[in-house]
């Protein structure tokens, strides 16, 4: 079973400490749903658990007013602690089966994917609910090594399975990724580091229904 919760298409917010210029998170999320992002991963890196859960608690509630799905990035205890609609991990976390087992039949599960064979290995896995395509550019967000537009053209053509390409996309180059068929895509220092949040993220999203 896939799609327990829709996974908006359009801008799919992501929190980033280090592009945020001192900005919290929470303000940061605000701004995204001010702007008409209907999606937002929580992800915090170098802070410590406590200090996750609390704001990871805060930001669940404003997502949940208005009505926002709300994503955990990694840390699948503390989606279930704040009571996230999901959570996403990456090709090295814990494997998308033993998530489920975890936090039930009703959230979304999102995995990262770097290949056309990860991306089929999560196609081929009714655990997963949507993936990441990416990085297709180089970015400072991840290490990896950028993946190209091929994997894009890829998951278009081969993977009837919601995805989000990531990774180095700017509001120069987005228009580019949704021409190859990208219906959801996620820019994080290019939306957290902006001088306004909002108007950046009012403005990619109009992209989608240009």
């Amino acid at each position: 079973m896939r799609n327990r919760i829709e996974i908006p298409k359009g801008i799919y917010g992501i929190t980033g400490d280090n592009f945020s210029n001192g900005r919290s998170n929470y303000f940061c999320v605000e701004e995204m749903i001010k702007g008409g992002i209907k999606i937002v991963q929580y992800r915090a890196k170098t802070k410590d658990t406590r200090e996750k859960v609390k704001e990871a608690r805060e930001i669940r509630e404003l997502c949940r007013k208005n009505g926002v799905v709300f994503i955990v990035n990694d840390n699948v205890d503390i989606a279930l602690l704040v009571d996230a609609d999901g959570v996403h991990i990456g090709q090295e976390d814990m494997h998308p089966d033993d998530v489920r087992k975890l936090i039930g039949d009703n959230k979304i599960i999102g995995l990262s994917t770097h290949s056309e064979k990860q991306g089929m290995e999560a196609y081929k896995n009714p655990n997963v609910d949507y993936i990441g395509v990416g990085p297709i550019f180089p970015t400072t967000t991840k290490d990896t090594t950028p993946v190209g537009l091929g994997y894009l053209e890829y998951a278009v053509k081969n993977l009837n399975l919601p995805f989000v390409a990531i990774g180095g996309i700017k509001a120069h180059n987005i228009d580019s990724i949704i021409a190859k068929g990208a219906q959801r895509v996620s820019l994080v220092s290019e939306i957290v580091g902006a001088e306004s949040i909002s108007k950046i993220s009012k403005k990619l999203q109009e992209k989608f229904s240009e």
